[in-house]
Parts: C-alpha cells; structure tokens; sequence
C-alpha cells in the first residue's frame, strides 16, 4: 500500500489503508462500549481496562497503549487510560473504585492489521451534576464543531480554532501541552493538533490526511502537572475535565469519523 509523504512528515491514506483504519476503529468502538456498559458505583477501573483487552484480544487485535511508547524507562503499562474527575489524560488503571457523581474518561488505542484507531469518551458515573453533565455535553459538542472543519482546503489552524472558540463561550479552558495527532499505521504521527489556534494558519487539509481530533477541556485553569505515576495530568486547581477523541479521515465527501458507529 502505499503511502504518501508531505514535508514535515504528514502521510496521506490510500482509500484502502482508510478502510483498515476503519476496522481498527471498529474493533475500538467494540471496545468503548463493553467498557461504556460496565461503568458504574463499585466498578473498580482496572475492571475496565480488562474488558477493552478481552473485546481487542476476541478480535485478533493488539492494545496501541500497552507499553507505550517502546523503550521507554516509564512505558504505560495498561490498555486503556482512565481518568476519574479532575484527571485530563493518561491516568493509569487500577484499585480505584467509580462513585456515583464521578465522571470517568476512557480513552484506547487498537492496532489492527498494521493501522491504529483512537477514540475517548467522558461517561457519567450514576447520577451527576449539572455541572457536569454541562461540561461533557459542551466537550463533546466541541469535538463536532472540530470534525466540521477537517475538510480539503481548510487549514489546521480552522480545526484547532473550533475547539478552543467553542468552549470558551461557556466559560472552558483547553491545555496548550496536550492535543490531537495524526495517526495511521503509528498511534502518533505527524501533525500534531492542538486544541488552540489561529483560523486560516498551518497546514492545508488534503485528501487522505487522518487525525485523532481529541478535545481536552477543563471546568478551571489551564495550568498542568504530572502526578508521581510519570502519567497521569491533572490541572493544579484540581477542577473537573472531560475528553472525547475521534478518529477522521479527510475525504473529498467531507470529513469521515473512523471510530463512530451509531
């Protein structure tokens, strides 16, 4: 198959190679919903990572996550990250136990067939608070907002714009250290996609690109640390967060999502 290269490491994706994308984001898909199925009070969050394993092993796939990234003197040593409440990204699995008002974000990778597909989700945990329930629904709107724009001719900067524009007027705030990514045949290439920027600046969508566009938004300030576990990110003020992540492939049709199956 082949694969394109532009300056500045950018790959375009045959139809075909999108079509293996495609039955990776299947198979992930698969996975979020086991896991979406399973969430509530007194489910510990290493059950979860457990169910993903079992949907991605049924499948003859492998986790993107699991010992990331190779050589690593911290490589992740789960599946799927978790992050309950005030965690943004890469919370590892373990004996914590869902409450009910908690929110958890699932976010997994699977490798299927040489290709990736990634995707992440906010849940509620029971019942929550409307604040909650606010900040998800505007996370996931903005997520929206964002794919609209991954069309041929746009610039990266029109992707970025939307996310940020979006969730400010409710009063949101993104991370400027973390954001989207290209993916394909890696979990992470070429460009990366901040949830932050200029409209009309970067480079120019074409045919064949393929993103994870992830949303990132915090109810607080943007000011970040990583917790001793060299993973998980919290912003200082310790307010809550939310996550929602597609994978999209840029078509002449418009933008494709690659991990959604209604």
């Amino acid at each position: 198959m082949n694969i394109q290269s532009l300056r500045g490491g950018v790959r375009l994706k045959s139809a075909a190679e999108i079509e293996l994308m495609r039955e990776a984001g299947k198979i992930n898909f698969e996975a979020h919903m086991a896991m979406r199925d399973a969430v509530r009070p007194g489910v510990a969050t290493i059950e979860l990572d457990a169910i993903a394993a079992q949907v991605i092993k049924r499948h003859g796939a492998t986790p993107a996550f699991l010992g990331y990234p190779p050589g690593s003197r911290h490589p992740f040593p789960a599946v799927v990250t978790v992050c309950i409440n005030e965690e943004l990204v890469h919370g590892i699995p373990g004996k914590r136990v869902l409450k009910e008002g908690d929110i958890v974000t699932l976010d997994c990778g699977t490798e299927y067939k040489g290709y990736v597909g990634d995707s992440a989700y906010t849940w509620p945990v029971g019942k929550i608070s409307v604040e909650a329930e606010h900040l998800l629904r505007v996370t996931e709107d903005s997520l929206t907002e964002a794919i609209s724009k991954c069309v041929v001719g746009n610039r990266l900067g029109d992707v970025s714009h939307a996310v940020e524009s979006f969730v400010a007027r409710f009063g949101f705030t993104v991370p400027r250290e973390y954001g989207g990514h290209g993916v394909g045949r890696q979990m992470h290439e070429d460009p990366h996609i901040p949830n932050w920027g200029e409209p009309g600046k970067g480079i120019q969508l074409r045919r064949g690109m393929t993103f994870a566009v992830e949303p990132m938004v915090m109810m607080g300030q943007r000011d970040l640390m990583v917790l001793n576990d060299h993973w998980t990110v919290v912003p200082k003020d310790r307010k809550l967060c939310a996550h929602f992540e597609h994978t999209i492939a840029v078509t002449d049709d418009g933008p494709d999502v690659l991990t959604r199956f209604d």
